[in-house]
């Protein structure tokens, strides 16, 4: 057994179904299913005697305590946070509650957990945080990539509390001795992802012919990592990661915005052309948003060499999977597309000037 952290939502749903795919052991699953949280991800899995779900907030000491002392899970896989630069900036607070103190709180539950095992289960026990590598900052056109050793730089309230979390995994680590691990990932894409996030979003708009808004000039760029390859190389650290050490998960896609705009267009206009034009048409950039990074970009070069972990798909395979999945979950997007999301689409575009 296994207790995954954020399981309901876009990445944590699909490390939770490739996980039930690939093999027998059990998972519980903490979310607290707030906006991007989604039940409807996981409804594949009703039924599943494998997959025990909870309703329930990392930040809850007493039922973190309670869950471990039940089902005594010889991992723990801490996805759950709050992950949206533009929210982060609208409102800062839920982040800093949830990736500061959550992560805070289930380390000190998963110490006080650990330290009361003795022999195999001691010595096995791991806690895997996910993370992200926008607590590195910003990269110039010719810096070289984000590696394990590069110096945190956070630029949002989004990767500053990323940053923190960071820090506090790595200091109970050193300090406590809780067997940490952690990842660092690059932009992930795939089914699943709440239409807040640049590929989703481009989708749901061009279907619906509505503007497709893209921040500043277009050309920030992003290494882009298919989500079933994240959720491949999650499963490798947990097995086979050294103890304490960070790995960096990258899909050696680096790729401006535009392109990326660009590329879902085309594929649109291929699997379901719109008789008004061009998807491309709809395209209309945005004033920028505050302190957004240029360009990131992931050396994933230690993950491979140590683990034998490479991304399976490439952009151009994963993105025409991503397209194609969006396309024939309608249903899951308008499910989705609830009052708050559209309230919150409304304050985050409608005071930005536009221009096509």
């Amino acid at each position: 057994m296994i207790l995954v952290t954020g399981g309901a939502g876009f990445i944590g749903a699909n490390f939770v179904l490739d996980w039930l795919a690939a093999n027998d052991e059990g998972i519980v699953n903490l979310d607290a299913l707030t906006y991007a949280g989604n039940r409807a991800n996981l409804a594949s899995l009703d039924g599943d005697a494998r997959h025990h779900f909870v309703h329930g907030d990392i930040c809850d000491r007493a039922l973190v305590d309670r869950l471990l002392a039940e089902h005594r899970p010889r991992a723990i896989v801490h996805f759950a946070a709050e992950s949206h630069v533009d929210r982060s900036i609208h409102g800062p607070g839920d982040f800093m509650r949830t990736n500061v103190e959550g992560t805070f709180a289930l380390l000190e539950a998963a110490r006080t957990y650990w330290s009361a095992l003795e022999g195999a289960e001691r010595e096995g026990f791991r806690f895997l945080h996910v993370s992200t590598d926008e607590v590195y900052g910003s990269l110039g056109p010719k810096d070289p990539a984000f590696s394990e050793t590069t110096a945190y730089a956070p630029n949002s309230p989004y990767s500053a509390s990323k940053a923190a979390s960071d820090h506090l995994v790595r200091a109970w680590h050193h300090t406590y001795g809780l067997p940490v691990l952690t990842t660092n990932c690059s932009n992930n894409y795939g089914p699943f992802q709440f239409p807040e996030k640049l590929i989703p979003l481009m989708i749901a708009n061009a279907i619906d012919g509505r503007a497709l808004p893209v921040y500043g000039d277009g050309l920030n760029v992003r290494d882009w990592l298919y989500v079933g390859d994240h959720c491949a190389a999650v499963r490798a650290v947990l097995a086979r990661g050294r103890v304490g050490e960070v790995y960096n998960i990258g899909g050696w896609n680096e790729k401006p915005n535009r392109e990326i705009v660009d590329t879902i267009c085309a594929l649109l206009d291929e699997l379901r052309p719109d008789a008004a034009g061009p998807h491309t048409r709809l395209i209309t950039f945005v004033k920028d948003r505050p302190g957004h990074d240029r360009r990131y970009a992931i050396d994933a070069r230690k993950i491979e060499r140590e683990l034998g972990w490479r991304p399976a798909e490439t952009f151009e395979s994963g993105i025409r999977k991503t397209v194609t999945w969006y396309l024939e979950h309608l249903d899951w997007v308008r499910d989705v597309q609830s009052g708050a999301y559209r309230d919150w689409m409304a304050r985050n575009y409608a005071s930005r000037e536009t221009h096509r």
